[in-house]
């Protein structure tokens, strides 16, 4: 038994040892897990650290991108605020833990209206102040998503405190000069007004002391008189057309008008300016242009006036040449001359307000330096443009290009057919002669040009002999004569002398001469055609020289109400009408103009068959005259309308329209134009006068 208990407790005790070494080893095993899940737990740790330090970081690196940029950011949750940066927490006067949790808001000055954009978000500006004072923010609200699908509205802000205060700055700029030009506009307005008024008494003067019997000294003073009073006038209209042009006031009209017309007219008023110094003035119109064209007929010729009187103006020797053409879409406007040119690097700076060729203080020409920059700007405003360039041999050449279309009822040009026909021209001159034979030519016929009395001679006894010879007065008087002969010995049909209006004055019969008839310079083309063609029309002559004052009309005696404050224009005016066989009678202001009115109406005094009112007058101005002599005709039964026309110094549309406005009839400008008063008095003179309407 002691053996067998010996034994048993022998195997418990390895039985023993053996659990016990189990034990062990499993918690060894056990260690060696939980070190190296320590282990591995630590890592994780660390990884976890290593992240958020990244996390911070970032968030630091963008927070500080975020307030560097000095935008205002603020997210809400309703009222609440879950976030807002330094920059929106300074805008409050608090401190970002501060702001957080609350419902702090700046308090609204002004605001302006919302836009919407694209994905719901809004952008508005809010004036809001700060404790730094008013603060102009612009914001951007937009609902952005945050953790477990929740949402907040977040504004994202920028301070345009500065740019506000810029736009105000501008706006009271522009408001301020706005204001200055309108100032300059009624000074102009004004100006012109005082400076028409007396220029309306001196060219009215020396037109009614040129209708006297003057010597020859007195009527060389009385044209100077004249002709600087009308340089004043031009420099006067230059400031006023370049005035309006700059403010924007000038409107274009679209209307149908004769192109030859206008450039022939154009030619004629310069012609006289241009043959006083010793040059030709001439003028070509393109056989393919259509007769008639639409655009702004007042504007072009402005732009004819300026350019052909800026190169007679500076050409001393030789001439000027216009050449009117069609080009594509655009008609081609040329003005050449044989001038001194102008150099290269000032032919752009000529175009500008106050410039001139030549700006040294030894110029020789006066001027605004306005009229070329006045072209320019009428050009831009009709679409076109206008440029300059020298001439071979000397000279300068503008080139004006415009967009203006043949009006719809536009005839082909008509042209004669003189196939067959030999044309010669004796002329010197620089333009006028390359234009008649281009003339001629497109006729069909063949011009042959001799430049002197020598080459026409040689051409005459070399034959073939032409049909028809032009011979220009400026070869020579003499020599003109000579040639006229050897012509009508060859045989030659129509033999014309080409005659400038003072040569024409001076030369006396051309037929006495040996001469078949005469054209005057600028010659026009339709004359021409009538002189050369087969059944001449007798009139051709008589229009190239019309005469300085429209013929008066048959018709009765006129009595005229002159309502004028002026004593110098008032007699001026009362004179002419006395010229023009009428009864003037003179009141000095509106009331005394609108009692005699009256007084005609109600048969108490002399009735009136046309009433000239002046717009600046004491008591009443002419408009208010104006309207109650409508208002008065109206209230009186049986009254005809009676035809009141203004006169004024100011030329600007807008005065013309208030004159219409006011119930007159027309609106003549001073100083007075004498054909216009004449188309007045033979409108009234004749019998349908009574038909007038107010």
């Amino acid at each position: 038994m002691d053996a067998l208990s010996s034994h048993w407790a022998a195997m418990a005790v390895v039985v023993l040892a053996l659990f016990a070494g189990a034990a062990a080893l499993l918690l060894l095993r056990q260690r060696d897990r939980i070190v190296r899940q320590a282990a591995e737990l630590a890592a994780d740790v660390e990884a976890l650290n290593d992240r958020l330090w990244t996390l911070a970081d970032s968030e630091e690196h963008y927070r500080s991108l975020i307030e560097a940029q000095g935008d205002l950011i603020v997210r809400r949750d309703g009222a609440r605020i879950v976030y807002a940066n330094g920059a929106y927490a300074a805008l409050l006067g608090l401190g970002e833990a501060e702001v957080v949790d609350s419902v702090a808001q700046p308090r609204l000055i002004a605001s302006r209206p919302a836009l919407a954009l694209d994905g719901g978000a809004r952008v508005f500006d809010e004036c809001l102040a700060t404790p730094d004072g008013e603060r102009w923010i612009s914001w951007v609200e937009t609902v952005v998503p945050v953790a477990l699908g929740r949402t907040v509205l977040q504004r994202v802000g920028r301070d345009i405190t500065a740019r506000i205060a810029a736009e105000q700055d501008l706006v009271e700029a522009r408001a301020r000069a706005e204001s200055a030009n309108e100032a300059k506009s009624r000074f102009l307005a004004t100006v012109s007004h005082e400076f028409r008024t007396p220029l309306n008494g001196i060219l009215g003067m020396s037109d009614l002391l040129g209708d006297t019997g003057l010597d020859p000294e007195q009527a060389t003073y009385v044209r100077a008189l004249r002709t600087s009073g009308e340089a004043l006038l031009g420099l006067v209209d230059d400031i006023l057309d370049f005035a309006k042009v700059e403010a924007g006031k000038l409107e274009l009209v679209s209307e149908r008008f004769d192109l030859g017309l206008l450039v022939e007219t154009v030619a004629e008023l310069m012609a006289p300016r241009a043959q006083a110094k010793g040059i030709e003035l001439a003028a070509h119109l393109a056989p393919d242009l259509p007769s008639h064209l639409k655009g702004d007929r007042d504007r072009l010729r402005q732009i004819l006036l300026n350019l052909v009187g800026n190169a007679v103006k500076f050409t001393e020797t030789g001439g000027v040449g216009i050449r009117i053409a069609s080009e594509g879409s655009m008609i081609a406007i040329d003005v050449a001359d044989t001038g001194p040119g102008i150099p290269e690097d000032r032919r752009q700076a000529i175009f500008e307000e106050f410039e001139q060729a030549d700006n040294s203080p030894a110029r020789r020409h006066e001027g605004t330096g306005l009229g070329l920059a006045i072209v320019r700007r009428l050009a831009v405003l009709m679409g076109g443009t206008v440029d300059v360039e020298g001439r071979p041999g000397g000279g300068s050449l503008f080139r004006v290009r415009l967009p203006l279309s043949a009006a719809a009822d536009a005839a082909a040009p008509t042209v004669p057919d003189w196939r067959g026909k030999r044309v010669m021209l004796v002329s010197g001159s620089p333009f006028g002669a390359s234009f008649l034979r281009e003339t001629i030519a497109a006729t069909g016929a063949l011009a042959t040009l001799a430049g002197d009395a020598e080459q026409a001679m040689a051409a005459l006894q070399a034959g073939p002999r032409p049909d028809a010879a032009l011979v220009d007065q400026a070869i020579g008087h003499d020599a003109a004569i000579a040639l006229a002969e050897a012509a009508r010995a060859a045989g030659v049909e129509d033999c014309l002398i080409v005659l400038s209006p003072l040569e024409r004055r001076q030369f006396g019969s051309p037929r006495d001469a040996g001469f078949t008839g005469f054209l005057v310079k600028p010659v026009r083309a339709r004359s021409l055609y009538e002189r050369l063609s087969p059944r001449p029309a007798p009139v051709a002559a008589a229009a190239q020289t019309p005469s300085l004052y429209p013929h008066r009309a048959s018709r009765p005696r006129l009595s005229v109400l002159v309502a004028e404050d002026n004593e110098i224009n008032a007699l001026l005016a009362t004179r002419t009408l006395e010229r023009f066989n009428c009864a003037p009678v003179w009141v000095r202001d509106g009331r005394e103009a609108l009692a005699a009115i009256a007084a005609g109406l109600n048969g108490t005094g002399p009735s009136f068959d046309l009433v000239l009112l002046d717009i600046r007058m004491p008591e009443l101005d002419g408009l208010a005259v104006a309207r109650a002599v409508r208002t008065l005709e109206r209230t009186s039964p049986g009254a005809v309308p009676l035809p009141l026309v203004a006169v004024s110094a100011n030329v600007a549309e807008d005065d013309r329209v208030a004159a219409l406005a006011a119930g007159m009839d027309d609106c003549l400008a001073k100083p007075l134009d004498r054909a216009a008063l004449q188309r007045w008095l033979d409108r009234v003179g004749a019998p349908q006068a009574l038909t007038l309407s107010a």
